[in-house]
């Protein structure tokens, strides 16, 4: 028996771990900023906290000027307008894209499908080692009799 042969599944453990690290790197990386903080107007609350509301502009990105002015727009880089029914108030506030959602989605499935072949590559490499040890085992108890 090799002097190695009982560390061959080291190797595979680092490399296991280096991809556990690195894939929740990239998760972090792409994962967006949860600050989502309430903006402060003129009212201890915004309007459409408290009261029923209509969306008067869909979920849109914010222009320049917009990311300068309007505090909402700082933690998605996306705002709706929105008029509140009984104060008829039009505010703005912060929303998620529909499109950027669906990016962010398809990026964890092929983050997801990534690890999992790389896993079952890492499965098949291991039940062939066993196999083949196995085998060499099955090969020797034959040789000796």
């Amino acid at each position: 028996m090799p002097a190695d042969a009982g560390r061959r599944g080291r190797p595979q453990g680092r490399l296991l771990w280096l991809l556990c690290a690195l894939t929740l790197k990239f998760c972090q990386a792409e994962a967006p900023a949860q600050e989502e903080k309430l903006s402060v107007s003129t009212s201890a609350l915004s309007c459409w906290l408290v009261e029923e509301f209509v969306v008067a502009e869909e979920c849109a990105p914010c222009s320049n000027f917009q990311v300068k002015t309007i505090p909402e727009c700082h933690s998605t880089g996306y705002v709706e307008k929105i008029t509140c029914s009984a104060s008829k108030r039009n505010e703005f506030r912060s929303c998620r894209s529909a499109v950027l959602e669906q990016h962010l989605f398809w990026k964890f499935e092929g983050a997801v499908v990534g690890v999992a072949l790389v896993f079952a590559c890492l499965v098949i490499i291991r039940q062939r080692q066993l196999d083949r040890k196995a085998l060499e085992k099955v090969r020797k108890q034959i040789e000796s009799i």
